[in-house]
């Protein structure tokens, strides 16, 4: 039985972004490891996947000292249970993970690219971390960016030529999409919480899924909304997700807008998102930066027009003008002419919403993009002779 390995810097990225992938490797004849930092939704995830998980202490900043600890520790997992393929995701998960491997003799060395931090800053650090993207590339075997945008990117930054592949039409896990519909459960409790939330008839929800920090345009999405809401007063703004202050913190006045406004709710992170999204009229995701997001592939399956920014990844989900909105990233006065808009004309909205839900369901299948995966697998062990290990 191949020996598969799956590392993410924390638990809830195997948990949500990896949801049943590893489960379902499992069925399909491999032994499944994950590992990752400790965190509260460690037994959750080892539920829900049925995978055993061992901690690795891995920390998302800059941590030298801590990081070679983390690399030892990894050396010796892989030393001690010679899996046949490593396969990571997250920036720091991938650099450690991938040298380790290779250092261990691993002999597939695999990680998968969803987003790209180093793109939103500047200077030196901007030259680090886009160093630390070829350092994680060396090592590896294969290097997947889950956009044919993203890849096109990469190549153009010399990062990983000849390594690539996009498997499938991107995306990292696809979309359930029998998951991710509304059905009677799902509509009655959406409808329980637009009457909890005293939302009168014909208002709109603008809905939001992600961390509230700065480079997922929260700060221009709250002045939007704003707007909108002076001529809507009925309409909501809900966020689903947390905030992040040790990273990428909001500023002041944003936080008191969250925290004071009535129109606008924040509702921490949630395990089913689903009734949200029935109970949403559109999706607002003016992100800086994403490699293939799967909140818009989750929102447009359940239903909501989308309306995001044009930045790799949601340009490749959204064509402007067919089946959605894209705005400039970075752009207030964009957003908001979109959003009013968008309000304006209920007909187009819905018009956009029916096609992107099926161009979603469509493309990217969740069980398609984890065969084509499986495959992936195979192969490698196949080339490898170890396809019987």
């Amino acid at each position: 039985m191949p020996l598969l390995i799956r590392i993410t810097t924390v638990p809830v990225s195997m948990q949500v972004l990896l949801k049943g992938q590893m489960k379902f490797m499992q069925e399909q004849g491999f032994e499944v490891v994950m590992i990752s930092s400790d965190g509260p939704e460690v037994k959750a995830l080892e539920a829900q996947e049925q995978c055993r998980h061992i901690t690795v202490p891995f920390t998302r900043k800059i941590s030298p000292v801590q990081d070679l600890v983390c690399l030892v520790k990894l050396i010796r997992i892989f030393r001690k249970l010679k899996p046949d393929i490593v396969h990571t995701h997250t920036p720091k998960a991938g650099l450690l993970g991938m040298w380790a491997a290779w250092m261990s003799g691993v002999p597939i060395r695999l990680h998968t690219i969803a987003g790209l931090p180093w793109v939103e800053t500047t200077g030196f650090m901007r030259k680090l971390l886009r160093f630390v993207e070829k350092l994680t590339a060396t090592p590896a075997s294969r290097i997947y960016p889950n956009s044919m945008v993203q890849q096109r990117f990469l190549e153009q930054q010399h990062i990983a030529l000849g390594k690539m592949k996009v498997l499938g039409k991107g995306s990292s896990n696809g979309i359930n999409s029998k998951y991710f519909s509304v059905d009677e459960n799902i509509q009655r409790e959406a409808d329980q919480l637009l009457a909890a939330e005293n939302v009168q008839p014909g208002a709109w929800i603008w809905v939001f899924i992600g961390r509230l920090v700065k480079d997922k345009g929260i700060g221009e999405m709250l002045d939007a909304f704003t707007e909108i809401n002076s001529r809507y007063p009925g309409d909501r703004l809900w966020l689903l997700g947390e905030e992040e202050p040790e990273l990428d913190p909001l500023n002041e006045q944003q936080k008191e807008l969250l925290k004071n406004s009535r129109f606008i709710r924040c509702w921490g992170f949630q395990k089913d998102i689903r009734p949200y999204l029935a109970a949403s009229k559109i999706l607002v995701f003016p992100s800086y930066r994403e490699g293939f997001p799967n909140v818009p592939l989750q929102a447009g399956s359940m239903g909501c027009m989308l309306l995001l920014s044009d930045i790799n990844g949601c340009n490749e989900i959204v064509e402007n003008g067919i089946n959605g909105t894209l705005v400039p990233p970075k752009n207030t006065e964009a957003l908001s002419s979109a959003m009013l808009a968008a309000r304006k004309d209920p007909a187009t909205t819905d018009r956009f919403a029916k096609a992107i839900q099926l161009k979603i369901r469509t493309n990217y299948d969740q069980q398609q993009l984890w065969n084509i995966l499986l495959d992936e697998y195979r192969q490698w062990l196949k080339q490898k002779g170890r396809l019987n290990a």
